[in-house]
């Protein structure tokens, strides 16, 4: 019982990057607009949020260089696709390869300009991102343990995931946003400025993508700068949107689910199933990948899935 609870706070624990860059790319999504760049927007929040946190001292302050530095990154996403009507997917990738190589350069940079060849965090932001003790609630045999010792990343995500399903189901402009998605032409002709909302929506949902990021270099990695530090999660929150159908809601339940398969290699028992470290790295991938094949045979119907997806709103051909 006492591996098994630990197993699920490790899921927990996580599954928060791919719950950010799940979240942030559905808002994205909502508004018609495929953004394949969510890897590269974690990249550039992982770098901003580290290096921020690392000069500073300060976890509150990372946070926003994380959120800053995925808003900005999603600029670039936003002015090809939206005014300048450029390819989604082209766009999305080169947001991609951008981010990662610039995150990287960044950090190699670092590296060779530090004392000892190592980054890594000061102690007093690694206490303030250390797990939250709440009194009474953390000490309650195993429900303290299961909801109340986690990181702030942790409820920061679950907080945000909420808030996003409560304003696009429960608000006039939430409606407003996933009117845009399945019909931008309709959503302008009843009054709603669709290019706002698209570059509003792109760079909310690029934000958040980069606090994600943040969380794989501050607390995945313990503190320390690895290059590559989001390691393909952006490419798995990207298939947990069609798993979520959408739902920020339930994006928090696939978000969980993954987790769960990238932590089961440390809880499977040996004596039950014998199989090697490799093929537990790659289950998380090869669930995306089944998970991308099923989603293109199934019926835009059965997904929830926003009708003007992918394609570009030209204003006068409407």
């Amino acid at each position: 019982m006492e591996m098994f609870l630990k197993f699920l706070v490790a899921a927990v624990a996580a599954s928060i990057p791919l719950l950010f860059g799940t979240v942030g790319e559905i808002l994205c999504e909502k508004v018609g607009h495929l953004n394949l760049g969510v890897e590269g927007l974690m990249s550039i929040g992982a770098c901003a949020g580290f290096m921020v946190g690392m000069q500073t001292d300060s976890f509150v302050l990372a946070l926003i260089a994380a959120f800053v530095a995925g808003v900005l990154a999603a600029l670039i996403y936003a002015v090809l696709t939206v005014t300048f009507l450029a390819d989604q997917n082209v766009s999305g990738l080169t947001l991609t390869i951008f981010g990662i190589g610039l995150a990287n350069f960044i950090g190699i940079y670092m590296l060779g300009a530090s004392e000892n060849g190592t980054l890594k965090l000061p102690e007093g932001i690694t206490a303030q991102m250390n797990n939250i003790h709440i009194p009474g609630l953390s000490d309650i045999p195993v429900v303290g343990q299961l909801i109340f010792s986690y990181s702030p990343f942790v409820y920061l995500g679950v907080i945000i995931a909420i808030l996003a399903g409560l304003f696009l189901k429960k608000t006039k402009l939430g409606l407003n946003v996933q009117a845009i998605g399945h019909n931008p032409a309709a959503a302008d002709a009843a009054g709603i400025n669709v290019t706002r909302w698209k570059y509003v929506m792109i760079l909310l949902g690029g934000g958040i993508c980069g606090i994600g990021g943040a969380y794989c270099a501050m607390i995945i990695n313990s503190g320390v700068w690895i290059s590559n530090n989001v390691g393909g999660l952006g490419w798995i929150a990207v298939a947990l949107v069609i798993f979520a159908k959408w739902n920020p809601w339930l994006s928090i339940l696939g978000s969980f689910v993954f987790g769960a398969l990238r932590v089961l290699k440390y809880y499977m028992p040996q004596s039950v199933v014998n199989l090697p470290t490799a093929f537990y790295d790659m289950l998380p991938f090869l669930i995306t990948a089944i998970i991308l094949v099923i989603s293109s045979i199934r019926k835009k119907r059965d997904l929830n899935i926003p009708g003007s997806l992918g394609v570009n709103y030209f204003r006068e051909e409407r």
